[in-house]
């Protein structure tokens, strides 16, 4: 299945609230209702924090088995802990990557630079929370190779450990991720049930009804995010029944896609049609056909963080990343009985890593011929 992200540490017991030393920082973490918590503090590991750091772990655990648990956290944190945590994401990577200048070669310096755009592309002005982290190292590995990503991962680890030295911050969300290859548990498709339920909860909700015809393309061809987000009128023949996938738009930059090779894919007449009605007489060429919802490149980051998690939650759904689109249509396409060959030329998958990826899924096998 290829590399994904997975937390370094083990469970902690329902209720019970464990002190770490995180590069001599304190933080604590615990479990409550089911997911992983941890908080900073802001202050260093020694004898006289750590009786503080005891006081306030008793106090989370006590109410947690009482019923009076603040699921926000600003009962528990002080106000300098809440203070430094609202630096955003690119602001802090950018400072981090202005310290590193005259520390690192100018075609190291290019990767930090780099990463400064997937962040703004994913984050905004935002912070990144604890929950934000797993979700952001998973679309940079939608869009770049396991090597590459973990570097990545590598370099976001280092700036928030500066940034926590520097007092700009108090906790680390890298700090228990690291990126290893599998056994993993596979990951689960959405029924049909649950695809009707995502597109009717988009199609229903008043901010957000701008998605539906998007996700219903993501999810009727499999197609990576970023061709999905690229996609041009000139793209399409005249009347949409062919889409020519050969073009992304990620992190702010319309390039290759992610494997350098293009490919051409007959559409189904249900989406042949939807492209119909969404294009213009007189379409420009180069203009989106999914542009955001003021006109620009969708912005992945805005889009996973407020619309999808938000319909899906609505829609009772089980969160799942939204590449998962592209597991769904592959899944439901090979449990349908269609050729991996065929499968693999629509997703612009390579056939060996899709028999060993779905191989349970398969129907069609290679039946040896009545020659004699």
């Amino acid at each position: 299945m290829g590399t994904e992200w997975v937390p370094k540490m083990a469970r902690t017991p329902k209720g019970e609230v464990s002190i770490e030393n995180i590069d001599g920082w304190i933080r604590l973490r615990w479990r409550h209702q089911g997911q992983r918590k941890t908080m900073s503090l802001g202050l260093r590991h020694d004898p006289v924090n750590l009786a503080v750091a005891q006081q306030r772990a008793n106090q989370i655990h006590l109410d947690i088995i009482s019923g009076n648990y603040d699921p926000t956290l600003s009962k528990y944190k002080s106000d300098r802990s809440q203070q430094l945590q609202a630096i955003g994401a690119v602001d802090l990577f950018k400072r981090y990557s202005e310290w590193k200048v005259k520390q690192v070669q100018t075609r190291t310096l290019e990767k930090y630079w780099g990463l400064v755009n997937w962040l703004k592309e994913y984050f905004g002005d935002r912070a990144v929370e604890e929950e934000d982290a797993p979700e952001f190292i998973a679309y940079l590995m939608e869009n770049l190779a396991p090597r590459t990503a973990k570097e990545r991962l590598d370099l976001l680890d280092s700036a928030w450990l500066w940034g926590i030295e520097k007092g700009l911050l108090t906790d680390n969300p890298w700090a228990d991720m690291r990126l290893r290859n599998p056994p993993q548990q596979k990951r689960k498709a959405f029924t049909k049930d649950e695809v009707h339920g995502i597109l009717k909860g988009f199609a229903e909700n008043y901010y957000y009804c701008h998605y539906t015809d998007y996700v219903r393309f993501k999810l009727s061809t499999g197609c990576r995010t970023g061709e999905a987000n690229g996609l041009r009128w000139r793209h399409l023949n005249e009347n949409c029944t062919v889409v020519w996938f050969g073009e992304t738009h990620t992190h702010g930059q319309f390039k290759d896609t992610k494997t350098g090779k293009a490919r051409e894919v007959k559409l189904s007449a249900s989406l042949s049609k939807l492209l119909r009605s969404r294009m213009p007489a007189d379409p420009d060429p180069d203009a989106l056909v999914f542009p955001g919802p003021e006109g620009g490149p969708m912005t992945e980051g805005n889009f996973s963080k407020r619309a999808w998690r938000k319909v899906l939650e609505a829609q009772a759904v089980t969160y799942r990343i939204p590449y998962n689109t592209r597991h769904t249509f592959i899944s439901h396409a090979l449990e349908a009985g269609m050729s991996p060959v065929e499968v693999a030329a629509i997703t612009g998958h390579n056939l060996k890593t899709l028999y060993e990826n779905y191989a349970g899924l398969i129907k069609t096998h290679p039946t040896t011929p009545e020659l004699f």
